[in-house]
């Protein structure tokens, strides 16, 4: 039974109650009140669900193919002359040849070792110094000052004096970039140590792990994300200072080709060697990134909209 809450004549909305099924008992007293019936109900589709969605490699692409076709736009009318900036065409073509005689994939080759090698050795005592100073409030106290002390000195100022030490060889290349490399992997490593929240250590405290324990469950795990970001930096820094490192008498790498390039006013052959250096530097970039995400999967984070 139904009661009718609205006054007499009005033809205001009936208040019956309304069944399980979806519908009024007054609805379902006759097919007089069919026009009564529950309206159906649509989902909300979320407006970024609905627009037309772009591949992201074609977003990531068309900054760089935009800056491309300007270059060329601007070669093809005379705005930029050969002798200030080949054109792409040239720039393409001249890559080619350079690949063709076997110049560039060994310069590559020499190039890729020194960092290596300069990597390796940056990144052995970044991250020691850091373990060191960040584990260590003894250890903090004798290095951490010194650390920062020599940091601010340009590396790039240390060439005279590493060419007095160790010659003209490869040793001072790859010392420049070690010194290049450490400071940015102890910085974020350091940071990275001593941002590991408080309360992870209590309760991993509290949980009977030893120090040791601590280390490597809590404190290593924790600082990971920091070293990741370092590690990032050290490569862009490892990629500068190999420029400046392979001006020292160098006798094979990109440098060298850019050396070469510089006294015979190649400017085709110079940024040949500048698009490597990017396309280099990128490569690592990668993977690094590649690494951070089996690594850091425990951490998820916000990868934008």
């Amino acid at each position: 039974m139904s009661i009718n809450h609205a006054p007499p004549g009005s033809s205001g909305p009936d208040m019956s109650p309304i069944s399980e099924d979806g519908s009024s008992d007054r609805a379902a007293s006759g097919p007089g009140h069919a026009a009564h019936a529950a309206p159906e109900l649509e989902p909300i589709v979320p407006a970024s669900t609905r627009r037309a969605r772009v591949p992201r490699w074609l977003r990531r692409t068309s900054g760089p193919l935009l800056l491309l076709a300007l270059w060329q736009l601007l070669s093809s009318t005379g705005v930029l002359t050969p002798d200030v900036l080949a054109s792409p065409g040239t720039i393409a073509r001249v890559g080619r040849d350079l690949v063709t005689d076997g110049s560039l994939p060994g310069a590559m080759g020499v190039s890729l070792q020194r960092v290596a090698v300069g990597l390796l050795f940056g990144t052995l005592v970044g991250t020691g110094l850091a373990l060191v100073s960040g584990l260590f409030r003894i250890g903090e106290d004798l290095v951490d000052a010194s650390v920062q002390m020599l940091r601010t000195v340009p590396f790039v100022g240390l060439i005279p004096l590493f060419i007095i030490w160790f010659g003209i060889g490869e040793t001072p290349k790859v010392a420049i970039i070690t010194l290049g490399v450490s400071f940015p992997l102890y910085l974020n490593v350091y940071a990275g140590i001593r941002g590991v929240d408080s309360q992870l250590i209590e309760a991993g405290e509290s949980l009977g792990l030893s120090r040791w324990g601590l280390v490597r469950h809590v404190i290593l795990p924790g600082a990971l994300p920091g070293a990741m970001t370092g590690l990032r930096y050290s490569l862009g820094i490892a990629w500068l200072a190999l420029v400046f490192a392979e001006q020292i008498n160098a006798d094979a790498g990109i440098g060298f080709l850019m050396v070469q390039a510089r006294d015979f006013l190649r400017t085709d052959v110079i940024v040949v060697c500048l698009i490597v250096y990017a396309f280099l530097g990128l490569l690592a970039d990668f993977v690094v990134r590649t690494l951070e995400r089996p690594l850091l999967q425990w951490r998820p984070t916000f990868t934008g909209r």
